[in-house]
């Protein structure tokens, strides 16, 4: 009896599952036929999956909603998209049809905003929260993006010198402002405090002492955020209810205050085992501010979320081909593909992200422990289990077979073309892969685009300054 790979999977997990199926042995991503993508695109390529990113938004506003009502919570909830996560013109539009807001993080993301509205993709009363260091390049588009008539514009305050330099540019202009609070940060080897936000025990004296009775100025929103997610932890927790306490206090100070911005995202599936209770941690999250609301006797605050990864993370996949298998000693067998996982996910290989790996074809065959390398000449160009803490099993093939083996790394529609630079020059010189957008017409049939194709050794040449204008 063989031990396919089919076996292990259905063994192991629910399967199918959510985005995940098999179509006369195929694997299949929400429907759309990988083995249709490989024969009309070949590989390597990266897609993203447009209808995804409306989903999850749909998902939070849906949860968030039903645990206000089912708390009777007097404030709203507003989901705003992190464009940082995945600045690309097809992921903002598909983001910007479900009416969300926006969050930035720089100086060119104001750009972005004033040629959105040139566009008609926005009005001027979608609300926009700044956040980031405030270079004084920064804080200058901000006042004329608020100049310009965007006047649900907060500048979150990531230290008590932005707020200086803010009032020396705007003139005496009405500003809208928030404040980010510093926190106790959970790295794996000590607890450290954020370099990010205003340490809580100076921020009520700063209001008192500096935008109290300045009267071009309201306080509108507190910023809360955790950089390693919301998560059911007592580390969590604690900061979450810090946070509580202080926005209790600022309310009774500042009559102004009205928004509680929920910083950090939530998880993304990262393995077909995961579990997370998005249901109940939102439960959670609106029971613990009404609580401490009542307690403090201050009316709830509207709350806002800020959602990246979550939003665009489980619309992206990159498909590979394995080139070559080779055995290095007795128990280390590598398989070899045909791009540089350093240049196409960044994520796994410098923070040690994981992401949902599976191979497209040959699930009936029996499966071995694997190493994955990459083609660059770097030593760290590699995706095996001793950095994940997982085994990384796949299908065995044999050399001679006449279709080669073809794999997945799923979820990663969040930040991997922005660490990695899309469209610039990669490790050793390897080209970024094909980039496909796929969407779904008004009856429901898929259509698929090429967006960009494969780098050429000329758009590389040029950026390294070796061809002239006569060359191009």
């Amino acid at each position: 009896m063989k031990n396919t790979y089919f076996d292990l999977i259905e063994q192991s997990f629910y399967f199918p599952q959510e985005g995940f199926d098999l179509k006369k042995d195929y694997l299949t991503f929400h429907g759309v036929s990988l083995k249709y993508l490989i024969e009309k695109y070949g590989t390597p390529f990266r897609f993203i999956y447009l209808p995804k990113i409306g989903d999850q938004i749909k998902k939070a506003r849906n949860l968030f909603n039903r645990a206000i009502k089912n708390n009777a919570y007097q404030g709203e909830y507003n989901f705003c998209y992190c464009t940082k996560c995945n600045h690309f013109n097809h992921v903002i539009n598909e983001a910007l049809k479900q009416n969300v807001d926006i969050e930035t993080s720089s100086s060119f993301d104001i750009d972005l905003i004033l040629y959105l509205h040139k566009k008609g993709k926005i009005n001027k009363d979608i609300v926009t929260i700044h956040n980031g260091y405030k270079t004084d390049g920064y804080l200058k588009k901000i006042i004329k993006l608020q100049e310009f008539g965007f006047t649900n514009s907060i500048i979150i305050l990531d230290s008590i010198n932005e707020y200086d330099r803010l009032l020396k540019q705007s003139a005496n202009q009405k500003l809208k402002i928030g404040i980010r609070m510093a926190i106790n940060e959970e790295p794996q080897s000590a607890y450290y405090t954020s370099r990010l936000g205003i340490p809580q025990n100076v921020i009520i004296d700063f209001f008192n002492e500096k935008i109290k009775d300045n009267e071009n100025v309201e306080l509108k929103m507190l910023h809360f955020f955790v950089d390693s997610g919301i998560k059911d932890t007592p580390y969590y927790w604690g900061e979450f209810q810090k946070a509580l306490n202080l926005y209790v206090e600022l309310k009774k100070e500042s009559p102004d205050l009205e928004s509680f911005n929920l910083g950090g995202g939530f998880p993304i599936r990262n393995h077909l085992g995961f579990e997370y209770n998005y249901e109940y941690m939102i439960h959670e999250i609106i029971a613990n501010i009404k609580a401490a609301c009542t307690k403090g006797n201050v009316m709830e605050p509207n709350i806002y979320t800020e959602f990246g990864k979550y939003t665009v993370g489980e619309s992206g996949a990159i498909i590979f081909e394995v080139l070559e298998q080779k055995q290095q000693n007795d128990n280390e067998n590598w398989y070899i593909i045909n791009n540089s996982l350093m240049n196409t996910i960044p994520d796994a290989w410098s923070i040690q992200e994981k992401f949902i790996l599976l191979p497209v074809n040959k699930w009936h065959n029996e499966y071995g422990r694997v190493n994955i390398g990459g083609i660059s000449c770097d030593h760290s160009d590699y995706y095996n289990s001793e950095d994940f803490n997982q085994d990384v099993l796949l299908p065995k093939y044999d050399d001679n077979d006449k279709e080669p083996l073809y794999l997945g790394f799923f979820h990663t529609g969040a930040y991997q073309d922005s660490v990695s630079g899309y469209g610039g020059i990669k490790h050793c010189l390897i080209p970024a892969p094909k980039h496909v957008i796929i969407d779904r017409d008004d009856t429901g049939n898929i259509v698929d685009t090429v967006y960009r194709e494969e780098q050429s050794v000329n758009e590389m040449l040029n950026i390294l300054g070796y061809l002239e204008q006569d060359d191009e």
